[in-house]
């Protein structure tokens, strides 16, 4: 059987996709710096300051449309870094503001975006991407990686000061991918040696010994907290129980892990990241009768949040791909078909754009997230097959 990867006729479909998608975040442009979270009709949501993390996840996803002859994707890429640079940059304590112009604090799950950012946009050739990878280097070294765990503190007040006395999952995978991104940029071992340490205490330690539903929030000690958030179950960042989506992030960056040529990969690492993919697919799938994927489970694996959001869905879309191109496994195959199908049914309008989350009668919605903010995601479902 052919895969769709090597299909010309798919590849083409997946270089319109994202021209559609970046095409869409042109208007999302704020001529005063960062960008605009935007309506399903490309409209500025009312009262919605440019986001950090959000800036940073354009600028990676332009690099990438620059990687592919998208264009617009220029005039992104240099919107997003010259927003870094300039907007979102602390004059007066180094870093970076997560919402310029309140009163929020420093939270490593948006620096070590910036750091993705300023490695993709290395990889493409941008004059300012050194010079902010450098930056990035030092605010990793100085305030948020902790030698002593192995893994990334959490958040911080706008001086540094005031570590939160909390260890999330999710700013260590993020993390974990920022520092795949920067050994591979840079060549400089330290970034994957690092992202090694992370995933061996929350994959091989915590996600193993939880039969691959990874607890996402642990105490300063990293002991875990299983009933942390239980009542804000549709939290955006911080959700209680198990996220399938995040399963998915992981096993990708995982297998990016074992490819490194700058560390000795464990067997652990492939095992692992099969073992979170059939987990979230294959015992994760339509576990309430509508078909995709909910947002967490407890740790029964019982649905707790229902809602069905669009990033899930393209993060086992681009670990499929490169499963299918690693393994040859047939399954893989069948299970990346399967979900373009399910995102061109329900995530993708007919402008090419995605709905960000569906309700319970699979219609748009906005609990979680209001709007369509953000191209990360359904941008790396398009660009990461084409590059697998």
């Amino acid at each position: 059987m052919t895969s769709w990867l090597d299909t010309p006729t798919h590849r083409e479909w997946l270089g319109r996709g994202l021209s559609d998608v970046l095409g869409f975040a042109l208007g999302s442009i704020r001529p005063e710096g960062g960008f605009h979270h935007l309506d399903g009709d490309g409209v500025p949501l009312p009262g919605r300051s440019p986001q950090l993390f959000l800036t940073a996840r354009v600028a990676y996803t332009a690099a990438a449309g620059v990687r592919h002859g998208i264009p617009g994707s220029g005039e992104l890429l240099d919107h997003a870094m010259d927003s870094l640079a300039g907007l979102h940059a602390d004059p007066v304590h180094g870093g970076w503001l997560s919402e310029p112009g309140a009163e929020t604090r420093k939270m490593t799950y948006d620096h070590v975006h910036v750091g993705l950012a300023a490695s993709a946009a290395l990889g493409v050739g941008h004059p300012s991407a050194a010079a902010l990878l450098e930056q990035v280097v030092e605010v990793v070294d100085t305030h948020l990686w902790d030698p002593a765990s192995g893994t990334l503190l959490e958040s911080f007040a706008p001086d540094w000061s005031d570590s939160e006395d909390y260890r999330g999952a999710n700013a260590n995978m993020h993390g974990l991918e920022a520092f795949l991104a920067m050994g591979t940029a840079t060549g400089d071992a330290v970034w994957h040696e690092r992202g090694l340490a992370i995933a061996e205490r929350l994959i091989d330690g915590s996600a193993r010994s939880q039969g691959w539903l990874l607890p996402e929030h642990y105490s300063a000690g990293w002991e875990v907290l299983p009933e942390y958030n239980r009542d804000d179950p549709n939290h955006p960042f911080r959700p209680y129980g198990a996220t399938f989506g995040h399963s998915l992030e992981w096993a990708r960056f995982l297998l990016q892990l074992d490819d490194s040529p700058l560390v000795a990969s464990p067997a652990w690492l492939v095992e692992s990241a099969e073992a979170l993919a059939r987990r979230a697919l294959d015992g994760g799938w339509a576990l309430d009768g509508r078909p995709g994927l909910v947002y967490t489970v407890d740790w029964e694996g019982r649905p707790v949040a229902d809602v069905r959001l669009h990033w899930p869905v393209c993060e086992g879309i681009q670990l499929c791909a490169t499963l299918v191109r690693r393994t040859g496994d047939p399954h893989w195959e069948a299970w990346y078909r399967r979900l373009w199908d399910h995102a061109a049914r329900w995530f993708v309008d007919e402008r090419g754009t995605w709905r960000n989350e569906l309700d319970e009668q699979m219609r748009e919605a906005g609990t979680i997230w209001p709007g369509r903010p953000d191209v990360y995601h359904c941008g790396g479902a398009l660009a990461g097959p084409l590059e697998a």
